[in-house]
């Protein structure tokens, strides 16, 4: 079985930048952000919301769904489900709907804010923990800059998982080892 881990990297190529291009846009999401200035915690969002309404699923996106790899992403984007992608867990939820917007600020997991609990932090543990070592983690566009995704890997080794890193050129990359992958079993 191969599961997939998905952070920012994998959506670059479809013209989202990555939290770590956009501070503007990472300070905003927290807590105590959304509670002290809701007007402008909501502008962020709906700016948020017009990128990824804007963006497609690249081919990398296209490769998880065609061969039906499971996914645990990082991204609210929802471009794994544009692309079809069935199994999808969104560690960090997703974006407020339309309807949703005017009262954004007092949404959870819509999307988790830093200072939130994580409540699919749970369920990805538990998928990673079910690997075995004839199982591969892999792991696309994810930096170890969160806990989480230093945590996924760590368990990931321990159950004795292959893990393959793809942090550059996932567009590409991506289909070319699930090609490699699937042609070898």
């Amino acid at each position: 079985m191969i599961l997939a881990f998905t952070g920012a990297g994998i959506s670059q190529a479809s013209g989202i930048q990555t939290f770590m291009e956009r501070p503007d846009i990472r300070d905003h999401l927290h807590r105590d952000f959304a509670i002290e200035n809701p007007e402008e915690y909501r502008k962020t969002l709906r700016n948020l919301v017009d990128v990824v309404e804007q963006a497609e699923p690249n081919d990398a996106h296209i490769a998880l769904a065609e061969y039906k790899i499971p996914i645990l992403t990082m991204n609210v984007d929802g471009l794994h489900q544009s692309a079809g992608s069935e199994s999808v867990v969104e560690l960090h939820g997703g974006l407020p709907t339309e309807d949703e917007m005017d009262y954004a600020d007092q949404l959870y997991n819509k999307p988790v804010l830093y200072g939130d609990p994580a409540p699919n932090y749970y369920k990805a543990i538990t998928k990673v923990s079910a690997l075995t070592e004839d199982d591969i983690f892999l792991v696309i566009g994810a930096s170890r800059f969160t806990q989480i995704a230093v945590e996924l890997r760590e368990i990931a080794h321990y159950q004795g998982a292959e893990i393959i890193e793809i942090q550059e050129d996932a567009v590409r990359e991506v289909r070319y080892v699930l090609e490699q992958e699937f042609k070898n079993k």
